[in-house]
């Protein structure tokens, strides 16, 4: 094999020295930023090492510093409970992070939840009728049916009289509270009085209708009762301690004092219903406080007079002189067969007339007979 230089020029001209150069420093570079350096020295990554192959880069060396630990608990210092403390958790991380949600406030992604209902306020008259007045319970509100119901209910189960003595509701009353408490101070100012001049005390109240949702008088379509609204109470009696009675339309009771009960429901309640107002009143008092046009009010209860002890069912005895019935129906019949004659005679002759005048009948014959007793025995009743 012959090796000329002229043969050498011709294969390897300059441009394939200067590619084979280029190759070979590119290869030097990359040979360079291959190979592993210093860590102290690399302080960014390769530019060229897109897949990684590079050592790792270190971060900064963090220089150790002495954190100072909590002084000792003292020995007289109080003892903790061992819970832990959230009361100022909730300020601390509004603080930290004011856009995050209160869990008390409601977030658009979760459903708001329904809030407590606030306590209900106790009313002047709950706060006023204590159990010195009256044992009445607080019950709920009722809301219908229809308009029927009320607030602000309590159960009416005995009024305290001033001397601690208490009188029963029997049964127990549903009202509203000023209704209750009319009727408790009705009872302690006025019947506690009344029968203390009977020389008893009072120990029952007769409740013949408190609550009940109906139309006025129970009748069908009619408007709705105050009973319906828990606003009226219908009483029948007082019971003493005695054992006596007061019916308040009883017409064997004094008349007196059925007036003076009169005189003091109708002072104190805007409604009063009794006997002579309609049919359906007759054996009770309806009591309510209905609220109308200028406190207009409504009294109308007819104090009958007592009825007589003896009443005269049967007629009176007839007396042993008397005659006897059949001779006393005789003689009432020919005295008005005479009567009848006589007035003919007086009035004289008519056209047309019969001249000749009618003989009377007798006494004796059936004619006499044809007056009959029972026109003059009813005569005499």
């Amino acid at each position: 094999m012959s090796f000329s230089l002229p043969d050498f020029r011709r294969k390897w001209s300059y441009r394939g020295n200067m590619s084979a150069g280029a190759a070979m420093v590119t290869a030097a570079l990359g040979l360079a930023i291959v190979l592993p350096e210093p860590v102290d020295a690399r302080n960014y990554a390769a530019p060229l090492d897109i897949f990684g192959l590079g050592t790792p880069r270190r971060h900064r060396s963090v220089h150790a510093t002495k954190i100072p630990l909590p002084k000792p608990r003292p020995e007289d210092a109080p003892k903790g409970t061992g819970k832990p403390t959230d009361e100022a958790a909730p300020e601390a991380d509004d603080k930290a992070s004011p856009d995050k949600p209160s869990p008390d406030k409601p977030n658009g992604s979760k459903p708001a939840e329904a809030a407590p209902p606030p306590e209900k306020q106790l009313s002047a008259c709950r706060l006023a009728l204590t159990e010195e007045i009256a044992v009445a319970p607080s019950i709920p509100d009722i809301h219908g049916p229809g308009a029927c119901g009320g607030e602000d209910l309590v159960r009416l189960e005995a009024i305290v009289l001033p001397d601690k003595r208490k009188v029963a509701v029997k049964p127990a009353a549903i009202l509203r509270c000023t209704m209750a408490s009319a009727i408790a101070d009705w009872v302690r100012t006025d019947m506690a009085p009344l029968a203390n001049s009977l020389a008893s005390t009072i120990t029952d109240l007769d409740n013949f209708d408190s609550f009940e949702c109906r139309g006025r008088n129970r009748v069908a379509g009619a408007m709705l009762s105050e009973h319906g609204k828990a606003n009226a109470l219908d009483v029948r009696s007082l019971k003493l301690a005695n054992g006596q009675t007061i019916g308040l339309t009883d017409r064997t009771l004094s008349r007196d004092v059925r007036e003076r009960v009169l005189h003091s429901v109708c002072a104190r309640f805007s409604t009063v219903l009794g006997p002579g107002s309609d049919w359906y009143h007759e054996d009770h008092i309806h009591l309510d406080l209905a609220q109308r046009r200028n406190d207009y009010r409504i009294c109308q209860w007819n104090v009958w007079d007592p009825l007589p002890q003896i009443a005269p069912l049967l007629p009176a005895e007839r007396p042993a002189e008397a005659p006897p019935r059949e001779v006393a129906a005789k003689s009432e019949a020919a005295k008005s067969e005479g009567a009848k004659s006589e007035g003919v005679k007086s009035e004289g002759p008519k056209e047309g007339a019969d001249d000749q005048e009618k003989p009377a009948a007798p006494a004796d014959k059936p004619a006499a007979k044809s007056g009959k007793s029972k026109p003059a025995t009813k005569k005499r009743r």
